[in-house]
């Protein structure tokens, strides 16, 4: 069997595998550490620099990963598809994302139960919509456009920061899904927790689809234009924080020790991602995406085996840190009654034992081992999806 024609650009997945890996400390965290796993660790009257720094590092993760799904969107136009072929594409798997995320990852994940008490619509779930949403563009409106549309809403969905949902009466559950966290019940004993918004989502995705073109160029080309777009938004995004006028509804402030300004300058909105959320994480995330286009070593190729089957790690890496949980509590604690809930319901779960969590070094030891346990698994996946052309392998 011939192997299916490829021309992949090495560096973008070698940043999607180094985010989806980063990715992976934010959900160890949330079951392993202690004190509450919610608790705010952004907050920087109560919590430590390393905890911040752990909890911060992974706000690169989403945004990376929306962006990237958008520009490799415009990139399958490169390797045979037309616009018709992509759009299909892109609404069928769209819809199949939103499938996984109700009926897979948000029940077998992150509650290991087909109880269905507890719904969580997170990445995956405005990735899939994401790409319904372009799947309809891509036939009525050039890259250019769809980019630009994406850019504006980014720039502009911060002057609908506020207590909006309010003014809505009783679309105020749908407002919650377009633009704000929102929890709401379907049915008795049901809880949908819509934890990403559409918008600046969708945005975003649309912005990266744009940006596939730019991939385009020939590499010294491409290497200085996203330098380039990097540096400006990383800079836009300092100077506009500066000033605390317009891009993120939380304003910093100086403290008296230097550190914990910074903590407040870098502690920006994720629930809905604000302007300078995304500047802060996408500008760099440019920067060093430039930075790869010169590197060549096989320790990167580490990295590039994760970054070419995304989906499949991450629907494997939520149930493992999620079954290493309860064993670690079953072994600790004699039980782990309130792993087979989501942690989120606090309804649903019962109380947690007193002392119930371990510090970073075991947060940290968990989530290498989760990465080496997978590796293996994403290598063989990833030359299956390499050698076979069946479009099955596509959805995964």
């Amino acid at each position: 069997m011939q192997p299916a024609r490829s021309n992949r650009i090495q560096s973008i997945d070698i940043l999607r595998g180094i985010v989806m890996i980063i990715m992976a400390i934010d959900h160890t965290r949330d079951y392993f550490h202690f004190p509450a796993p919610f608790a705010d660790p952004l907050d920087p009257n109560s919590t430590s620099i390393a905890l911040y720094l752990t909890r911060w590092i992974t706000h690169f993760c989403a945004p990376v990963f929306v962006f990237l799904a958008g520009a490799g969107a415009y990139l399958s136009l490169t390797r045979g598809k037309d616009e018709c072929e992509l759009s299909k594409f892109l609404i069928t798997r769209g819809v199949w994302l939103i499938f996984l995320e109700l009926f897979v990852i948000s029940p077998l994940g992150w509650s290991l139960s087909l109880s269905f008490a507890f719904t969580r619509l997170q990445v995956i779930w405005v990735i899939g919509i994401s790409m319904v949403i372009l799947g309809g563009l891509i036939l009525v409106w050039p890259s250019r456009l769809i980019a630009g549309l994406g850019v504006a809403m980014i720039l502009g969905h911060d002057l609908f920061d506020g207590p909006h949902a309010v003014w809505l009466g009783e679309a105020a559950g749908a407002w919650g899904i377009v633009h704000q966290i929102q929890f709401f019940t379907l049915w008795r004993g049901h809880t949908v927790a819509s934890l990403y918004p559409l918008i600046p989502w969708i945005g975003v995705m649309m912005a990266g689809y744009g940006f596939g073109e730019l991939l385009t160029f020939q590499k010294a080309r491409r290497r200085r234009v996203v330098m380039l777009l990097g540096a400006s938004m990383t800079v836009g995004f300092v100077l506009i924080r500066a000033f605390n006028l317009y891009g993120d509804p939380s304003p910093w402030s100086f403290q008296g020790n230097p550190i914990y300004t910074v903590m407040f300058f870098l502690r920006c909105s994720k629930y809905p991602p604000s302007l300078l959320y995304v500047m802060m994480t996408l500008g760099p995330a440019l920067l060093f995406l430039a930075f790869l286009e010169t590197r060549t070593s096989r320790t990167w190729q580490y990295f590039q085996t994760f970054g070419r089957v995304p989906l499949f790690y991450y629907l494997l890496h939520l149930p493992l840190i999620h079954v290493m949980a309860v064993l670690f509590s079953l072994v600790t604690y004699g039980e782990a009654s309130w792993l087979y809930r989501d942690l989120m319901n606090s309804r649903a779960v019962p109380s947690l034992p007193a002392g119930y969590g371990y510090g970073l070094p075991v947060v940290y030891g968990v989530w290498i081992a989760t990465v080496l346990m997978l590796y293996p698994l994403c290598q063989w996946f990833a030359n299956v999806k390499k050698t076979r052309r069946e479009a099955v392998f596509s959805f995964l």
